[in-house]
């Protein structure tokens, strides 16, 4: 089974990133920050203005390692690849699926299924360790939303093409968004969540949502290149010039289990506090360098941690998962799955 490899995320404005020998090393006004060595690093994402040698971009591509360069706030940028991995028989496999909705509607069905499931597992926890904190309207509200997720899932078997089922996914966001503001414990007013806003995020619980959510699709389009899947052409979300929309797919089902549940933690557990965030005055709520780098720590150590994979019946990290996912997408591909074996988490 594939390795748990380490991802280097470099902050710091100005920074310098270079090979030297095997190991690649991260500078700031040409003092030395960190050195890693390359076969234990699986990606290397710079934010700011960092910059890297020729050197080091083309032994990251030799050796598979992802590099990406991104926004502060974790929009997508630019990437650095290599040769292009994988079988090309797999990738006209995955665009013959795309274009035939019968073999996409199998996939799409299992993956809002999951989604819905895994949303409802995140109310049912908030239910079963804060049930005693939480108001009566509070647990209502949780408990009807639990079960408009459960059903919402149970829906997906009769649904009778894609379309309806991107309703059932709206469906589905409306019922757990509407109850989000319930699962935030932390009883300061900064942290108020009334609904989801994408870009710009306008409060600061989507704007941890949203940067999670970025670090998330970045992990699902390594996965799927690793495999020799096209991450732009997806199943579910419709091809769009620029969007990686078998990423996106993937992101789904594991939005609920690593990125909303890290961003609850963070704001409940006040490993965060409003003085983390600065709000712009066009209205847009960002996260100041030193949060980001908190959060990057915090992502990590979330994914090191250990389940047990429904399908393969394995412990794994929670990193993996995403790779794993992507290794059983394109075995169903291929044909040698009858079906995609969704994500549920327990």
């Amino acid at each position: 089974m594939r390795r748990h490899l380490n991802s280097i995320y470099v902050t710091s404005e100005d920074a310098w990133v270079r090979k030297d020998g095997a190991n690649i090393v991260v500078e700031v006004n040409g003092a030395e920050r960190g050195r890693a060595p390359i076969h234990m690093i699986g990606s290397l994402i710079c934010f700011c203005r960092a910059g890297m040698s020729p050197a080091l971009m083309a032994a990251c591509a030799e050796a598979g390692v992802a590099v990406s360069f991104l926004t502060p706030q974790g929009r997508f940028l630019a990437r650095v690849e290599g040769p292009r991995t994988g079988n090309v028989l797999l990738r006209r496999a995955q665009y013959r699926a795309a274009d035939d909705e019968t073999r996409a509607l199998a996939f799409v069905r299992g993956l809002i299924a999951a989604k819905a499931a895994n949303q409802r597992t995140v109310v049912r926890r908030a239910l079963r360790d804060h049930r005693q904190t939480l108001s009566a309207q509070a647990c209502a509200a949780l408990e009807q939303c639990e079960q408009r997720l459960g059903d919402t899932a149970r829906r997906t078997l009769s649904a009778a093409n894609v379309a309806a089922l991107r309703g059932l996914e709206g469906e589905a966001a409306n019922a757990y968004f509407a109850v989000f503001w319930h699962l935030v414990r932390c009883d300061d007013p900064a942290f108020v969540f009334r609904n989801r806003s994408r870009r710009p995020a306008l409060d600061r619980v989507n704007s941890l949502l949203n940067f999670l959510y970025a670090m998330l699709g970045h992990d699902c389009r390594s996965a799927l290149e690793a495999v020799g899947l096209d991450p732009q052409v997806g199943l579910l979300h419709a091809d769009r010039p620029g969007r990686a929309s078998l990423a996106l797919d993937l992101m789904e089902e594991f939005r609920p289990v690593l990125a909303d549940r890290l961003a609850l933690s963070l704001i409940n557990r006040r490993q965060l506090a409003a003085s983390d965030f600065v709000v712009e005055e066009g209205g847009a709520v960002l996260l100041t360098e030193a949060a980001r780098k908190a959060v990057l720590v915090a992502w990590q150590e979330r994914k090191k941690e250990e389940l047990r994979h429904p399908f393969l019946g394995e412990q794994v990290t929670l990193g993996l998962v995403p790779h794993i996912q992507a290794q059983l997408l394109a075995r169903h591909l291929r044909g040698d799955l009858d079906g995609y074996p969704p994500f549920i988490w327990k």
